[in-house]
C-alpha cells in the first residue's frame, strides 16, 4: 500500500495542519501518495477508504473521543496532556497521533515523520507516546552590538536593518526555526535594552520613536510575520527589557539620562503606555523583565513591577480585550525577586521566575551554596522556574560540543536547583548570528554550534536517557552531522567531550569572576594568580557555581602550615586539565587520520582543541609559577628577602607558558576574528578594555613584559636589592577641589581631616587620610538613611567633575559595595569601577575606606548609590588620576605586584 489518506478536521488548529503539511511532504519522498480528505460525515465511513488512513487531532476532539468510547484507540502509555502526544495504529490501518493540546500534535507529526525518513516507509505498527519534562525550551537572541554606539550606552540599539539585517532575513528566520521545532523548542527570548521605541508608537510621546517612518512600518511587518510563524510551530516569543531604560530621544527631549537609577512619574507613564501598546500590537508576546542595571535599590526595583509593570500588562489586555494572560517572566537578576513575586502574585497570577544557571559562563554540572539555595528559593513561585544558561564567557570563542557533558547539566538543574524550563544564550552571544571564525562568507552559529543547541533541548525534553544509549545516539549524530564514518564518530565525540571539561575547571579553580568581565581564552596576568583580591574576585564562583576546593593562595598557605586540604587543589586541576586536553587532542588526531577526507569544518574542529590545549598548557605552567611565588611571598620577610631559589624556579614554568601562549596567538590571528563577542571596556579581566584586547596576539606583549620584568626584579631580590616602602607625601599632588552645590538631599558639608566624623548619626572618626584628600570639601550622610537606600543626593556640578565617593572596605550589609559588572553592565560607564585611591582613610570605629571617582559632566544630577554607607569625599577636576594605594592599611609591597610592573 503507497496510498496515505490523512484526515482533517475543519476547525483543526494552525499547528495541527502545520504538522500535516510536514508528514504530507515526508510521504511523498518516501514515495506514497499522500491525499488530504475531510473526516467523513459518519466516523465508521473512514474504513472505507483504501490504504493508509492517518489522523492528526487532539485528546478530546470529536473523533478521537469516538475511537475511544469503541475501543479503537488504546493508549499503551498515559494519556496525552499538554504537550505530550500519543501514536497508536488503530484498527482498518488507521493510525491516529493525538496530542494533549495542538503543539503536541505537532511534535507527534514530527516524530512520526522521523520514524517514516529512518524507516523509508509508513509504520503497519506503532505505538509511542513522549512528553517533555521543561515546561519552556528554547534560545535567547540578542538584538545586540559587539561595541556600544555613544550616545547610546550599553544594550540601546534601535532595531534598523542597518544594524540588524538578519532580523529582517526571513530566509534566515525559516531556516533558524525549522532547527528550533526539529529540536522541539517552544520559545524563543529576544532580548533588547528598551525595544518599545522601535516597534510601537506612543501617542503621548511621539518624539520617543527611535526609528525612521518607514523602518517602524517595516519593524511591525517583519515582527508580526515572525510571531505569526513562530506559533504556527508551537514556539512562544518573548521580548526582554531592562528598567529604568530609555530611548534616547525620549531622553534628550527631556533633558534626562538615558538610564533612570529612580522612579518618576513621567518615566513611569512613559514606561506604562509603551507597555500597553505593545500589549495591544502583539497580544500573543510574553515579556521578560530585568529589573536590575540601571534601577538602584531593591524596593524601588519591587515598586516599579508591582505599580508600573503588572498594571500595564493588565491595562494592555483590558484595552485589547484579551481576558488569557500571558506569561510574564521576572528575571531574578540585581533585584530581590522573592520579595518583588511575593507582591506581584495577587495581582497576576501567570508569573515565572528565571536565575542564572552558572553565572555568566559554564562551569560546573553540580552547583551548590547560596546559587542552589537561591534557585530552590525561586522555584517555589510563579508557574515555572526558568534556568538561565548565559553569556558562556569562559567558552568563547570555541565550539562546546560535549552532550554528555550537556546532559549532566540540565540533570542538575532540575535537581539540584529546582528548574523546569530553559533559556539558552548561543555561545557567541554578542555577535549573533555570526561565529568567531575567519572565513568568508562567515559562519552561521546555528549551524556551527548545532550539537549545543542540539543537545540542550534533547535532554530539557527528557533529561534522564540512559548514558550509554546517549553515546550511541550521539556517535550516530555526530557521523550525520560532520559526514564522517562511525569509528571515527565516536573518537571525535570523546575529542569534544574532553576539550569541554577544560575551561570550565580552569575557570572554577583560578577565575576571577563567572561573569563576562573575564574572558579566560585570553589567559590571565600574573597578579591575577598571586594577588587575586586585588581585582574585586566574585566568590561565588569559588563557593556556588565551581566545585568544591581551593584557589592558589589558601592552598599554599595550607601546604605551609600542613593543614589538610579540602576538594580539588590547584595541583590537581593542573594535573586535570592536562589530562584532558591532551586526550582530546589524541582523540581528535584519532579521528581525523580514520576519515577519507577532512572537510573544513573537521579542519575549524581540531583548531579548536588545539587552542584549547595550548590556553591551558599556559594557563597551567602559569599557575605551577604563581604557586612557587606565592611560596615565597608567604615566607619572606616584611621587606620582601626570602628564598629566592623560589623565584628562580618559577621562571621556567612560565616562559613555557609564555611559549604556549605564543603559538595560540599564531593560531588565533590565523583562524578567528576576535575571541571575546563583547569588544567593549566592560571586559576588565586579562586587561582593562576590552575593545583593545580581542585576540590573544593583542595581550601577549602585556605577558612578555610582565615575565621580563618579574626576571629582572629576581636578580633585583637576589642581590638583596628591595623596593621602597612607600611614596613620599611630597611626591604626591593633591586633588584640586572644584565647586559644587546641593540642591537635594539630606548631608553636612565638612573638611576632610583627622577629628572629623564621616556620618552625621555616629561617631566614626577619620584617624588618618591620603595627602590628596586633606582639605578638600565632602558631604557626610545618615549611616542609617544609607543603609536603606534614602540617602539620595542631588548636585550641580559647575564644570565637568569627578566625584570622589568612599566605599568602606568590608564586606558587611551595612556598607554600600562598588558596582559590579556581574550584575550592572553599566557600572563602568562613568568610571568608579575601580578604587583610584586604595586604603585612602583610616577610621576608628568602622574599617577603612577606598577612594573611587565617577565622571559627571557639567550640570545637576542625581546620585543614587543603592543600599549602604558611603561618603562623598569631594568633588574635584576631570582629569586621569594616578591609581595608587595610600597604605592606611597596613597593605604595601608585601603583595608582589610590583615584581611584575616595573
Amino acid at each position: 500500500m503507497k496510498n496515505v489518506t490523512i484526515f482533517v478536521q475543519k476547525d483543526a488548529h494552525k499547528r495541527v495542519k502545520f504538522g500535516i503539511s510536514l508528514l504530507e511532504e515526508t510521504l511523498k519522498d518516501a514515495g506514497y501518495t499522500a491525499g488530504i480528505s475531510a473526516l467523513p460525515e459518519n466516523f465508521e465511513d473512514y474504513r472505507d477508504t483504501c490504504g493508509y488512513k492517518l489522523y492528526i487531532g487532539v485528546c478530546g476532539d470529536e473523533f478521537t473521543a469516538w475511537l475511544r468510547e469503541r475501543d479503537l484507540l488504546l493508549f499503551h502509555a498515559d494519556e496525552p496532556t499538554g504537550e505530550g502526544f500519543g501514536i497508536e495504529t488503530c484498527a482498518a490501518y488507521l493510525t491516529a497521533v493525538c496530542g494533549g493540546s495542538p503543539t503536541g500534535a505537532l511534535y507527534g507529526c514530527l516524530t512520526l515523520a522521523e520514524k517514516i525518513r529512518k524507516n523509508g516507509e509508513f509504520p503497519r505498527e506503532i505505538a509511542v507516546s513522549d512528553k517533555p519534562e521543561f515546561l519552556l525550551r528554547g534560545p535567547a537572541i540578542g538584538l545586540q552590538k559587539t561595541k556600544i554606539e555613544p550616545p547610546r550606552l550599553t544594550y540601546e540599539y534601535p532595531i534598523t536593518p542597518a544594524r540588524f539585517p538578519w532580523f529582517y532575513d526571513r530566509a534566515h528566520w525559516l531556516a533558524f526555526l525549522t532547527k528550533l521545532l526539529n529540536d522541539r523548542c517552544n520559545v524563543l527570548y529576544i532580548w533588547s535594552g528598551h525595544p518599545f521605541s522601535s516597534l510601537v508608537k506612543v501617542p503621548d510621546y511621539p518624539f520617543a520613536l527611535e526609528v525612521t517612518e518607514d523602518e517602524f512600518q517595516l519593524n511591525k511587518e517583519v515582527f508580526a510575520w515572525l510571531t505569526e510563524e513562530c506559533d504556527k510551530r508551537g514556539i512562544w516569543v518573548v521580548l526582554k527589557f531592562y528598567n529604568i531604560h530609555i530611548p534616547l530621544p525620549f531622553a534628550q527631549h527631556y533633558g534626562l539620562p538615558q538610564l533612570q537609577s529612580s522612579i518618576t512619574p513621567l518615566v513611569a507613564d512613559y514606561t506604562f503606555k509603551s507597555i500597553v501598546e505593545f500589549i495591544k500590537s502583539y497580544p500573543n508576546l510574553g515579556l521578560m523583565v530585568c529589573l536590575g542595571e540601571a534601577l538602584r535599590g531593591n524596593a524601588q526595583k519591587t515598586l516599579w513591577f508591582v505599580e508600573t509593570i503588572v498594571p500595564a500588562v493588565l491595562e494592555g489586555l483590558a484595552q485589547a480585550g484579551i481576558a488569557e494572560q500571558p506569561p510574564l517572566i521576572l528575571r531574578g537578576h540585581d533585584c530581590d525577586p522573592v520579595d518583588v513575586m511575593a507582591k506581584a502574585l495577587p495581582l497576576y497570577a501567570n508569573l515565572f521566575t528565571m536565575w542564572k544557571y552558572n553565572g555568566e559562563g559554564l562551569t560546573t554540572c553540580r552547583p551548590r551554596g547560596s546559587w542552589q539555595k537561591k534557585h530552590l528559593e525561586l522555584s517555589k513561585l510563579g508557574r515555572a522556574h526558568i534556568i538561565n544558561v548565559h553569556i558562556l564567557a569562559d567558552l568563547e570563542p570555541f565550539r562546546f560540543s560535549a552532550p554528555l557533558y550537556i546532559q549532566k547539566c540540565v540533570r542538575a538543574s532540575r535537581s539540584r536547583l529546582g528548574g523546569n524550563a530553559l533559556h539558552l544564550y548561543p555561545l557567541f552571544y554578542w555577535d549573533w548570528p555570526f561565529t568567531p571564525d575567519k572565513t568568508e562568507p562567515r559562519l552561521l552559529q546555528h549551524e556551527r554550534d548545532t550539537v549545543w543547541f542540539e543537545a540542550w533541548h534533547r535532554y530539557a525534553w527528557q533529561p534522564d536517557r540512559n548514558e550509554e544509549d546517549e553515546r550511541l545516539y550521539w556517535t550516530h549524530r555526530f557521523a550525520e552531522i560532520y559526514g564522517v564514518a562511525e569509528k571515527s564518530a565516536s573518537s571525535l565525540l570523546e575529542a569534544l567531550e574532553c576539550a569541554g571539561q577544560c575551561a570550565p575547571r580552569l575557570l572554577g579553580r583560578i577565575g576571577i569572576t563567572e561573569g563576562n568581565r573575564q574572558t579566560l581564552s585570553l589567559g590571565m596576568s600574573m597578579s591575577q594568580l598571586t594577588n587575586v583580591m586585588r581585582y574585586r574576585p566574585n566568590a561565588e564562583l569559588w563557593n556556588s557555581v565551581a566545585n568544591q576546593g581551593e584557589q592558589a593562595e589558601p592552598y599554599v598557605k595550607k601546604e605551609l602550615a600542613r593543614q589538610k586540604h579540602v576538594g580539588e587543589t590547584p595541583v590537581e586541576m593542573i594535573q586535570e586539565v592536562m589530562y584532558f586536553a591532551s586526550r582530546a587532542k589524541d582523540f581528535c588526531a584519532k579521528a581525523l587520520e580514520t576519515c577519507e577526507a577532512v572537510s573544513k569544518e573537521l579542519g575549524r574542529i581540531k583548531t579548536d582543541i588545539d587552542a584549547i590545549y595550548l590556553l591551558s598548557l599556559s594557563l597551567c605552567k602559569k599557575l605551577e609559577a604563581a604557586l612557587l611565588i606565592l611560596e615565597y611571598r608567604f615566607t619572606m620577610s616584611k621587606d620582601c628577602l626570602g628564598d629566592t631559589t623560589l623565584l628562580e624556579r618559577a621562571i621556567a614554568p612560565w616562559q613555557e607558558s609564555i611559549e604556549a601562549f605564543r603559538r595560540l596567538s599564531e593560531l588565533g590571528d590565523s583562524s578567528y576574528l576576535y575571541f571575546c563577542s563583547m569588544l567593549t571596556p566592560q571586559r576588565k579581566i586579562p586587561f582593562s578594555d576590552g575593545s583593545k584586547y580581542g585576540l590573544p596576539s593583542d595581550c601577549l606583549p602585556e605577558y612578555e613584559k610582565e615575565f621580563d620584568c618579574f626576571k629582572k626584579n629576581t636578580e633585583k631580590l637576589k642581590a638583596g636589592i628591595v623596593p621602597e616602602s612607600g611614596v613620599s607625601v611630597e611626591s604626591v599632588e593633591a586633588f584640586v577641589q572644584v565647586p559644587f552645590d546641593v540642591v537635594e538631599g539630606e548631608c553636612e558639608a565638612y573638611t576632610l581631616e583627622a577629628g572629623q566624623r564621616i556620618f552625621t548619626d555616629c561617631h566614626y572618626q577619620i584617624k588618618d587620610i591620603a595627602p590628596e584628600l586633606q582639605g578638600l570639601s565632602g558631604l557626610r550622610v545618615g549611616l542609617g538613611k544609607a543603609i536603606g537606600g534614602a540617602a539620595e543626593l542631588t548636585l550641580d556640578f559647575k564644570q565637568n567633575s569627578r566625584l570622589l565617593i568612599g566605599y568602606i572596605n568590608a564586606r558587611g550589609l551595612e556598607w554600600l559595595q562598588p558596582p559590579e559588572l556581574e550584575t550592572n553592565t553599566h557600572a563602568d560607564e562613568q568610571g568608579g569601577l575601580e578604587a583610584v585611591l586604595k586604603n585612602a582613610i583610616r577610621n576608628s570605629g568602622c574599617p577603612g575606606v577606598n577612594i573611587h571617582a565617577l565622571r559627571f559632566q557639567k550640570g545637576v544630577h542625581r546620585i543614587s548609590l543603592g543600599n549602604g554607607g558611603f561618603i562623598v569625599a569631594g568633588v574635584i577636576e576631570d582629569r586621569e588620576i594616578a591609581v595608587r594605594d595610600a597604605g592606611l592599611a597596613g597593605e604595601g609591597y608585601d603583595t608582589l605586584d610590583w615584581m611584575y610592573e616595573g
